[in-house]
């Protein structure tokens, strides 16, 4: 229908997974109006409004989508949903006269968006755990892992590779269990008719026998969906809202991951790095690159995402009164963007936790050349158990430790073990041999292992069992 000689969004083809993308097409949207329209017209039958012949034929064409047809409708009267119900109905003879008999349009699209909302978060919520699974295995193999901790990104003390880690794991964690929240509170409008009164479905039922709530009832338990208790003409966009909110959320984790990873793969750093194709080309201008294109790629999308809750926001607080209709336009694009982003943000992210190395070399460099500042605290300490003055040996080592800062400047080895082993203000309390020692930061990392391991087994528990790293399924 569509090809690249017209604007396609890069959410068509280019990011976005095949399954999000189905949930999100106009096609499977059709389906769902009509899975309503069915439920709507079998909870009439049983309250004796409709026969079963009209149900039946309503159910035999649910699938017989046209959407070519409907669009020809629609370019003459302007309106999407009854185009569709045209459609339907020329193609029930039977049942077509009783199609959204009492609806009003939201009694049927809100609750086609809340069936979609709640099966997008079970796609996101399955994606994460996955991402958690993985990443909860290099946390594992990397709890021990010394390395450099940088804090206004200088040089810190130590910490391990495991231990950060485990700060996205932790935060990943928090956006679980925040989107697990959302989805569980997901809810339709139900049937409530015009302004949410159910008065349409109240007369329609007067003398059957049964109520409009009754109706109501039955239609969203045939849905497999709950109904908010109240609505105006739309469920509360205060919905939207939350569950844009929980997806900025998440990509806020995952854009900071993506980031760290960037300024760690520089090479001033370059302890870690993203994976990289034996064919990959890094730059069209430079050969030797390899940009870090899924972390910035990341960082991209999680952006936009970033910026939609503002628009649900506006939705929720400017519907005016039961309704005005200055969200409908923006929703089309909102909700499949948000999610299509988010799952596009998962994938690489998948990627990124299961491929990316890191690099021995540069990580013991880091560590030998900065490590060596921080560990300055333990002779320090030595010193001042020996009889020295805390004080006054403070402003040695301060001293020698900007010394040794400028020599690392100027592209000179560390001169930081040499200065104060020389140095008789420090070696009247700390033997010189002694000093290089108490200088090695490698295992200066407190309980940052055993933190990060228990956080791993956390990660571990809270995961339904299908969650698993994807290359035990066999993808990578």
């Amino acid at each position: 229908m569509f090809d690249h000689e017209t604007y396609l969004s890069p959410l068509t083809w280019r990011y976005g997974g095949k399954a999000m993308r189905h949930l999100w097409s106009e096609v499977h949207k059709r389906r769902l109006l009509r899975r309503v329209w069915v439920a709507l017209a079998a909870a009439q039958q049983a309250a004796g409004l409709v026969s079963a012949a009209q149900v039946a034929d309503l159910r035999a064409h649910q699938d017989d989508i046209d959407i070519a047809a409907a669009e020809a409708i629609e370019r003459e009267i302007r309106h999407d949903l009854m185009a569709e119900i045209k459609t339907y109905t020329a193609q029930c003879p039977v049942g077509g006269a009783i199609i959204h008999l009492g609806a009003t349009s939201m009694d049927v699209l809100d609750n086609v968006d809340a069936m979609r909302l709640r099966d997008a978060l079970d796609l996101v919520i399955r994606q994460l755990e996955e991402v958690l699974a993985s990443l909860a295995e290099r946390i594992e193999a990397e709890a021990h892992t010394a390395a450099i901790a940088f804090t206004h990104l200088q040089p810190a003390e130590p910490t391990t590779l495991g231990y950060r880690l485990a700060q996205y794991g932790q935060d990943l964690l928090i956006d679980l269990d925040e989107l697990r929240r959302v989805r569980a509170g997901v809810r339709g409008k139900g049937l409530k008719g015009a302004v949410g009164t159910s008065a349409s479905y109240t007369q329609l039922l007067e003398g059957s026998g049964s109520t409009a709530r009754q109706l109501e009832e039955q239609v969203m338990a045939s849905l497999g969906l709950e109904a908010f208790p109240v609505a105006t003409q739309t469920y509360t966009r205060k919905q939207d809202w939350l569950v844009l909110n929980a997806l900025a959320g998440l990509c806020a984790t995952l854009h900071k991951f993506a980031f760290d990873l960037r300024i760690l793969q520089s090479p001033p750093f370059g302890e870690w790095s993203e994976p990289f194709g034996a064919k990959q080309v890094g730059s069209s201008a430079m050969p030797f690159k390899r940009n870090p294109i899924t972390a910035e790629n990341i960082d991209s999308l999680a952006r936009l995402v970033a910026a939609l809750p503002r628009v649900a926001w506006d939705n929720a607080a400017l519907s005016l009164l039961e309704r005005t209709l200055d969200d409908s336009a923006n929703r089309r694009l909102l909700l499949p963007e948000a999610f299509l982003l988010t799952d596009e943000i998962l994938r690489r992210a998948q990627g990124l936790v299961e491929g990316m190395h890191f690099w021995t070399g540069p990580i013991e460099r880091n560590l030998r050349d900065y490590g060596i500042f921080a560990a300055t605290e333990r002779v320090l300490m030595a010193a001042v158990q020996a009889g020295g003055n805390r004080q006054a040996l403070h402003e040695v080592i301060r001293e020698q430790s900007l010394a040794a800062w400028a020599a690392l400047q100027a592209g000179r080895a560390n001169p930081l073990a040499e200065l104060l082993a020389a140095d008789e203000r420090i070696t009247q309390f700390v033997p010189a041999d002694a000093v290089p020692g108490l200088l090695d930061a490698s295992g200066h990392t407190g309980d940052a292992a055993e933190r990060a391991l228990a956080l791993a087994a956390h990660l571990r528990s809270t995961l339904t069992p299908a969650a698993t790293p994807r290359h035990e399924r066999g993808a990578l």
